[in-house]
């Protein structure tokens, strides 16, 4: 009886175990096609992004390709790993990927967000922080968001690529970070800014750090496709201002997202400041172009009353007296058109300008007097001019240039 029941128990064990069937690959053609771009292509963004666009035309396609190629042919930089850098210029974390075959989370997010948007694909790298394990990482990530078909999904192309252990580097693609729902990806990619959650109800760092990445509907909702939408019509430094206001919104709860929004802090006073100083700049250099201006139109106005006084000796073309005097008005008017140019002058150069103002002013009188006066004796024939010449007293000159 013993052995029939053994044999019993072990036949219901047997089949309590369903047969496993390889996993079927839909992507095995594309994965091929992808493997197969000539080495002399994948020098730059453009080459590769122009071999998937030749070979592939639905989006969902072309970014399988691409997520393929980079998992497979770039090596992570175990050297390097916490050499994250948010001031780096993408061209160079493309162009240090490309060159070396390797890199970090922003090189492999940099990489793929440029090949996306030059396939034709919109496209947006992600900065953030991640949960492996039950722990939240120390470091901060960096993932991409690419629009397929009218919705938003989430690639890591950095965790698709391989995994660490023991101090190294072991390369196997894991497709479970290709195409990803925004809703599954929470639970363990947590972006700085909650705009690139892609949810109605996004979720709080305290709650990510609690585990706590279900969609609450008891929140105000949140409409991301406009918030998008907007933020792609802002300014870079707009866009930088507002991503630092959803940081502080949804909650400051760890040192990494402290120091994340001091840097935006950080990059947004540096350009307030470079901004001033370049309107200072721009506003001395359009006050000295005004002085130069005027002084130019003092010039041409004492040469015109030198010739006058000498009776148009030697002779000039009546073309040339009136340009002459011309001249000076055009400067004098261009420095006054400078002058209204400036904005928000400090209280020094407010006093500098209404001087100035003052002078242009009354220059600008006596040279519309001397226009005036040549309409009439451009208009007198040879003797009538003669007799303006011979009854005329001398002119003084307007003044000395300002320094």
């Amino acid at each position: 009886m013993k052995q029939i029941l053994l044999m019993i128990t072990l036949h219901l064990a047997v089949h309590a175990i369903p047969a496993q069937k390889p996993a079927i690959n839909k992507y095995a053609i594309i994965d091929k096609k992808a493997l197969q771009i000539p080495d002399s292509l994948t020098k730059t963004t453009e080459d590769i992004a122009a071999y998937t666009t030749s070979n592939f035309s639905a989006d969902t396609e072309k970014v399988r390709s691409i997520f393929t190629w980079i998992t497979s042919s770039i090596q992570y930089d175990i050297d390097n790993m916490f050499a994250i850098n948010f001031y780096e210029k993408t061209k160079d974390k493309i162009s240090k990927a490309l060159t070396n075959r390797k890199g970090i989370c922003e090189n492999y997010a940099a990489l793929f967000n440029d090949i996306c948007l030059k396939a034709g694909i919109k496209s947006y790298m992600i900065e953030g922080y991640t949960k492996q394990n039950g722990f939240v990482d120390y470091i901060a990530h960096a993932w991409c968001a690419a629009l397929i078909d009218g919705s938003w999904f989430l690639f890591d192309p950095t965790f698709g690529s391989g995994y660490i252990s023991n101090g190294k580097f072991y390369r196997k693609i894991n497709y479970d970070y290709f195409k990803v729902s925004p809703a599954a990806l929470i639970k363990s990619h947590m972006p700085f800014d909650f705009l690139w959650q892609f949810l109605n109800y996004p979720v709080t760092n305290q709650e990510f750090y609690e585990g706590k990445t279900q969609q609450n509907k008891l929140k105000p909702f949140f409409s991301y496709p406009d918030s998008i939408n907007a933020y792609e019509q802002q300014s870079f430094m707009e866009q930088l201002k507002a991503t630092g206001e959803r940081i502080e919104r949804n909650g400051v709860r760890s040192s990494l997202i402290f120091e994340r929004l001091r840097q935006i802090k950080l990059q947004i006073e540096n350009d307030r400041i470079e901004t001033e100083n370049k309107r200072i700049s721009e506003t001395a250099n359009l006050y000295n172009s005004a002085v130069a201006d005027y002084n130019n139109g003092i010039n041409s106005f004492n040469e015109f009353i030198v010739y006058r006084n000498n009776q148009f000796n030697p002779l000039k073309t009546d073309l040339e007296i009136q340009n002459m005097i011309d001249s000076a008005y055009k400067n004098v008017t261009g420095a006054k058109t400078k002058l209204s140019a400036i904005k928000k002058p400090d209280a020094n150069l407010k006093i500098l300008m209404a001087q100035l103002t003052k002078s242009i002013d009354d220059i600008t009188s006596q040279v519309r007097e001397q226009q005036d006066w040549l309409k009439i004796y451009f208009g007198k024939n040879k003797q009538g001019r003669k007799s303006m010449l011979a009854g005329q007293r001398k002119i003084t000159l307007f003044g000395i240039p300002l320094n």
